[in-house]
């Protein structure tokens, strides 16, 4: 693809629609949305459809158009793209569905799509298409809710129907372009999302995601978007079982490991959410692009039921409200009768409502507060109460103040549908977020609010730069045995104990050499889990004691796994008792990449459940901010009392088999070191395990 090909079917000067009396309402409709440029509409079997005059073929058009939508089946959207690609068009949107999501001939079909496009740019197959309400272009074959915007959100969804609802919602969103990306044969959320950061006028970046197909192009642009300051928010959906499958079926995507995806989302700072409020509720948050510098948040209501719900869901969001200054309480107090209770959030009563001066007053002292932003709880009443004009006037004096202080604030009401249209075009004309329901709007305000500090905290950590490994498929392969995988870790730096491959028959010799108390085990590839296979002895403190469990070692793998020789054996130092235990992995997805795999070990492996995923590359400090976020940090950090951990060492020692993995990634199927164990002063690998394919 020409990237220049996709500039201009993001922004294109002319249109064309393939296909029939569909095309032709879709044509119709971009010209009364304002679009200003050319149109056609390409049709071999009629002179005019619905008033609109057809050209017979796109070898007809008087030059490539910038942007086109094709919606004929799929056999004639192939012969299509061709006569485009040999016209010289910017870039064509295929509406029809049966290619890759359908098996392995509609994934033929798609390869044949692509290799016609050329160089143009490709939406699609099976999918809605483009709305670009910068330019006013609706490449979309049914009606559509939107309208031009002199900025706004830019929405990518493998779902054109959710595109659809979301175009059509009463939440008056400022959308700049919504996508539909289909099955991304060629144009996927990394593509769109890197050209769409170059415009301006795209304040925040929304994915509705069943799955990704190009992890290390999607993290590239969404670590532009961090160095931008534009925030990402997400819906990924196929957390489930089933949901994955529905997926696979509907664009052919991998919805693949949700714990990958948040380990993702978590080092490039992308915002996650669990539902279409929260997406909506939280892109409207960030949608005028003056994003809060912090938690703080001056609130004010007109009850004290909704100062409470301000206070509690404040809280829970990581919201927080500074108390007034002794200025700001002597200045209320004189504007607000005796029983208001000045405080923030601030239940400044009805008592001033409609009374123009004082609550400019009441606002001027409020809003003279340090905290990082405003808002203001506010419900409409129905129309017929004839009550909106109070409502009305606050709205104004409130954007007005804020204009005036130079402070980012927003309005939420307390039910949803107590917000009407009128007032939240008012509000977003004023750079103002309209958030509707204080419950949705507090959470969706607290995820912007963090933003800000967790960028400068993600782009100081620098691991949001490393571009995510994306290794090809591996056929089954074989394990190393621990000596091996000890080996092949310890040349990356991972510490392990003083040791020495023997034998049977020079055991007790080389223990000799090697020093008491020691362990013993079984070296065998076929004996992955040595200890169910009693092929572990501990802390063995002399010759006897080493003969001795030679003896029952042997008896113990005949009885476990007969065929297995016992003709090699690991002598190990015994390692002294620990701080703690962990349990340091690598686990290999498929289409997405290689993860390190950091837990608690020893006994609290399965009461805890305690782990965080890292995607590789990492480094240094994402690997202690990962040791440091685990439930069981304290016993890292000096628990009631006890040593604090070598916490250099043992980051250390986490990045030699993160290294490890990196290097050999090509062929690293699985890699598991249990346990690293910790102390005051070290780290020490006790076990390993390392399954290479072919």
């Amino acid at each position: 693809m020409n990237r220049d090909n996709l500039k201009r079917l993001l922004a294109p000067r002319h249109l064309a629609f393939i296909g029939g009396r569909s095309m032709a309402r879709a044509l119709k409709r971009c010209a009364e949305g304002g679009f200003a440029g050319q149109m056609w509409l390409v049709n071999p079997q009629h002179a005019e459809l619905e008033g609109v005059p057809c050209v017979a073929s796109v070898a007809d058009l008087p030059c490539g158009p910038d942007a086109v939508f094709i919606a004929t089946n799929r056999e004639q959207t192939l012969d299509s793209v061709a006569a485009l690609a040999a016209k010289g068009a910017g870039g064509a949107i295929c509406y029809a569905s049966g290619f890759a999501e359908t098996g392995a001939e509609g994934q033929a079909l798609q390869a044949q799509l692509l290799a016609a496009t050329g160089d143009m740019a490709l939406l699609g197959p099976n999918c809605y298409g483009l709305l670009d309400y910068l330019h006013g272009a609706a490449l979309w074959p049914v009606a559509h809710g939107g309208q031009l915007v002199e900025k706004g959100v830019a929405v990518l969804t493998q779902s054109g129907n959710f595109a659809y609802n979301l175009s059509m919602s009463d939440r008056s969103l400022p959308i700049a372009y919504m996508a539909s990306v289909g099955n991304q044969a060629q144009l996927g959320v990394a593509e769109l999302m890197d050209v769409l950061l170059d415009e301006p006028r795209v304040t925040a970046i929304g994915l509705h995601l069943e799955g990704l197909k190009n992890v290390p192009g999607f993290a590239r642009a969404a670590h532009k978007a961090l160095e931008k300051g534009i925030p990402i928010i997400a819906l990924k959906t196929g957390v489930s079982q089933i949901g994955a499958e529905l997926a696979l079926s509907h664009t052919s995507s991998l919805a693949g490991s949700d714990a990958l995806y948040d380990s993702l989302f978590e080092r490039l700072g992308v915002i996650r959410v669990s539902g279409p409020v929260s997406f909506m509720e939280t892109l409207k948050a960030a949608a005028c692009g003056k994003l809060p510098a912090g938690p703080g948040l001056i609130a004010l209501a007109c009850s004290g039921g909704d100062a409470g719900l301000i206070a509690d869901y404040a809280e829970v969001n990581g919201l927080q409200l500074p108390k007034l200054d002794e200025g700001q309480r002597h200045e209320l107090a004189q504007v607000l009768p005796g029983y208001a209770n000045i405080a923030n959030p601030l239940d400044f009563t009805t008592a001033i409502w409609g009374n123009g001066d004082a609550l400019e007053r009441m606002l001027d002292s409020a809003l003279r507060s340090a905290a990082d932003a405003a808002l203001l709880v506010l419900d409409y009443p129905g129309e017929e109460t004839g009550e909106r004009p109070q409502c009305d006037l606050l709205l104004e004096l409130y954007c007005e103040a804020l204009a005036r202080h130079g402070k980012t604030g927003f309005i939420a009401s307390a039910f949803p549908e107590l917000l009407p249209e009128s007032a939240r075009e008012y509000l977003h004309a004023r750079g103002v977020a309209a958030l509707q329901g204080v419950e949705d709007g507090l959470a969706a305000w607290g995820r912007i609010a963090a933003y800000k500090q967790r960028r400068e905290a993600l782009l100081a950590r620098g691991e949001s730069a490393l571009v995510p490994l994306s290794p090809s498929p591996l056929a089954g392969g074989g394990l190393l045995d621990e000596w091996q995988s000890k080996q092949a870790l310890r040349t990356f730096g991972l510490p392990v104990p003083q040791a020495r491959l023997s034998t049977p028959e020079r055991a007790v010799e080389d223990a000799g050499q090697l020093g008491y108390p020691l362990v013993l085990k079984a070296v065998s590839a076929d004996l992955p889990h040595k200890t169910e296979a009693g092929a572990v002895a501990l802390n063995l403190r002399d010759a006897d004691a080493l003969q001795r469990a030679l003896g029952e070692m042997r008896q113990r793998i005949a009885a476990y796994a007969p065929g297995v020789a016992f003709d090699r054996v690991l002598l190990e130092r015994m390692a002294t008792p620990p701080l703690a235990e962990l349990i340091v992995g690598v686990k290999r997805e498929e289409g997405f990449g290689l993860a390190l795999v950091i837990g608690a070990g020893g006994i609290l492996v399965e009461l805890l459940k305690d782990s965080r995923s890292l995607l590789l590359p990492t480094n240094d400090a994402a690997i202690r901010d990962a040791l440091l976020s685990l439930r069981s940090a304290p016993l890292l950090t000096g628990f009631r009392g006890r040593p604090a951990a070598d916490l250099d060492a043992l980051v250390a020692a986490v990045r030699a088999v993160a290294d490890y993995a990196s290097e050999n990634a090509g062929r690293l199927l699985e890699l598991d070191v249990n346990p690293l164990l910790v102390g005051a002063d070290g780290a020490v690998a006790v076990d390993a395990l390392i399954r290479l394919g072919k």
